[in-house]
């Protein structure tokens, strides 16, 4: 049997995962772009320890970025192992962004130093000792919760590979996109 990284794809709550985009839904284009770089999902519930024994890299992908091209999955895959660093997707900010202190909306934020988190988050198998389980939830708060303990390295993903929020997310994400497949 030939080696492949094992992944999960992240659901979330909510109906957006569901909602159309060039008549798929969000959750099954994600799925078709993690196939294609050749990770093979597994179930959420399957034992973590079980998943550490195979010593595959781990993929965690998530439904809100459904558009994102395989090869930059796979890229991911490939710079996580070679580099032996967890590899997380992000995408610049472009929103001005405001502090806000007691209520009162105070000055703006420099946006070359935010980064906004998209999809996939990559752990190499030599360190899959740092999750205790196959990761659910929030792309973002894992994303976050590995750069507080590891040393990470971000890549910018393209702008097809966004992470949407809302259908209006979803209805630009499609104008700028072509069917999967």
């Amino acid at each position: 049997m030939d080696s492949s990284p094992l992944g999960i794809l992240l659901t979330g709550e909510g109906s957006l995962p569901f909602a159309l985009i060039h008549g798929e839904s969000l959750v099954s284009c994600a799925a078709f772009a993690v196939e294609a770089a050749d990770v093979q999902l597994v179930d959420p519930a399957t034992s973590w320890e079980s998943v550490v024994d195979i010593g595959e890299p781990f993929v965690v992908h998530d439904a809100l970025c459904p558009m994102t091209p395989p090869a930059f999955i796979a890229a991911c895959v490939e710079r996580a192992e070679d580099e032996g660093r967890i590899v997380v997707a992000v995408r610049p900010v472009t929103d001005t962004v405001k502090t806000v202190a007691d209520g009162i909306v105070g000055g703006t934020l420099d946006r070359d130093g935010l980064l906004a988190i998209a999809s996939p988050v990559v752990v190499p198998a030599s360190l899959l000792g740092v999750l205790d389980d196959v990761p659910s939830g929030d792309l973002v708060a894992l994303a976050a919760r590995l750069a507080a303990t590891q040393d990470v390295v971000t890549v910018e993903a393209p702008p097809e590979g966004r992470r949407v929020t809302t259908l209006d997310d979803v209805r630009l994400l499609e104008a700028l996109t072509v069917p999967p497949g």
